[in-house]
């Protein structure tokens, strides 16, 4: 074949190659998507804290709670504080999913009842069982939460004439008297911490008695007109409540006595070896003397070395470090 016959069918060979190439689709670049990252900020999820938490508290945790609260439907916004608002919702609750636990406080039966929410195996109503504080920022002169552990009750905030604990049992440790009666009781939280304060007196040697716990408002209301008729109202109202405005009726308070003073409720008490660890020791079980003698000022009470008080034990060892009353710590907290 002659060299340009072959020299043309190259040429034609080639521009055939050519065409077909640029009659082809190009083939698409295969793109590579990209899921960004989850970023932890911009999820919804709330993270139930795992500290217990109280009112008065603060930070991040407290946030949490209230966060997740808010979207459970309690209007008290997503502060970084444990106030009244966080409070009521947490006794709401309570009461109704666990009612022998309303006492207003976080604590790990709390945790466990708010996963039950979060988790929808569990529900509630806002409001079914208490109210919303009609001005949360203001104490009022009747309590609207009784249930709350750590609430303030004095002869300016009393309780509800009609408020009965709803746990209340007789703890396990000795009183100066057989006959069954409504004093020995108290709530069942400040009665199992109660027999602890009692284990650990003991074990030091000590003996100590359980002389009065519950009193109700007409149990109250009887003692005070008696002691009116009998020392005058200026008289009573010094030395012992008002109906509704004593701390026995919450269930968190007992007295205590020993047999050095004759089982009595005498100031002398706070001199015997059993008053002298109590005032010491106290706190380490969620109590406090609750009418000290140097503040009969402030609590406008006599000294009375054998009330105790429950607020658990954050709380006892916080006011007994700082030597201040419960009067004094919801001042300076509000």
């Amino acid at each position: 074949m002659p060299k340009k016959i072959i020299f043309i069918a190259l040429i034609l060979s080639l521009l055939l190659v050519s065409c077909k190439s640029l009659n082809q689709p190009e083939e698409p670049e295969i793109q590579k998507s990209v899921i960004p990252e989850k970023n932890s900020d911009e999820t919804n999820e709330v993270i139930l804290p795992e500290e217990h938490l109280q009112k008065f508290d603060s930070g991040k945790s407290v946030h949490n709670l209230n966060d997740f609260l808010f979207s459970l439907g309690y209007d008290i916004g997503t502060q970084e504080l444990f106030d009244t608002l966080t409070t009521w919702a947490i006794t709401d609750i309570q009461l109704q999913l666990t009612p022998l636990n309303a006492t207003g406080i976080y604590d790990e039966l709390t945790k466990k009842t708010l996963h039950s929410l979060k988790d929808d195996t569990a529900t509630i109503t806002v409001g079914k069982k208490l109210i919303r504080p009609s001005n949360p920022n203001k104490l009022p002169e009747v309590t609207e939460n009784p249930y709350d552990l750590l609430a303030l009750i004095n002869k300016e905030h009393a309780l509800p004439n009609d408020y009965i604990p709803n746990d209340l049992t007789v703890p396990n440790v000795p009183f100066p008297f057989s006959e069954s009666d409504p004093k020995k009781q108290l709530r069942k939280i400040a009665a199992v911490a109660l027999e602890e304060l009692f284990k650990a007196s003991d074990d030091d040697g000590l003996e100590l008695f359980a002389l009065s716990g519950y009193r109700s408002y007409e149990r109250q209301k009887t003692i005070f007109n008696n002691n009116i008729a009998r020392h005058g109202e200026e008289h009573a109202n010094t030395y012992s409540a008002r109906p509704g405005e004593s701390e026995h009726q919450t269930g968190l308070v007992m007295d205590l006595t020993n047999q050095a003073v004759n089982f009595e409720l005498v100031t002398e008490f706070g001199q015997t070896k059993e008053g002298i660890w109590l005032k010491n020791n106290a706190h380490n079980y969620g109590y406090i003397i609750r009418y000290p003698e140097d503040k009969v000022d402030i609590t406008k009470y006599q000294y009375e070395p054998w009330h105790l008080r429950f607020v658990g034990v954050k709380l006892a060892t916080e006011l007994y470090k700082n030597e201040i009353t419960l009067d004094e710590y919801y001042k300076k907290q509000l």
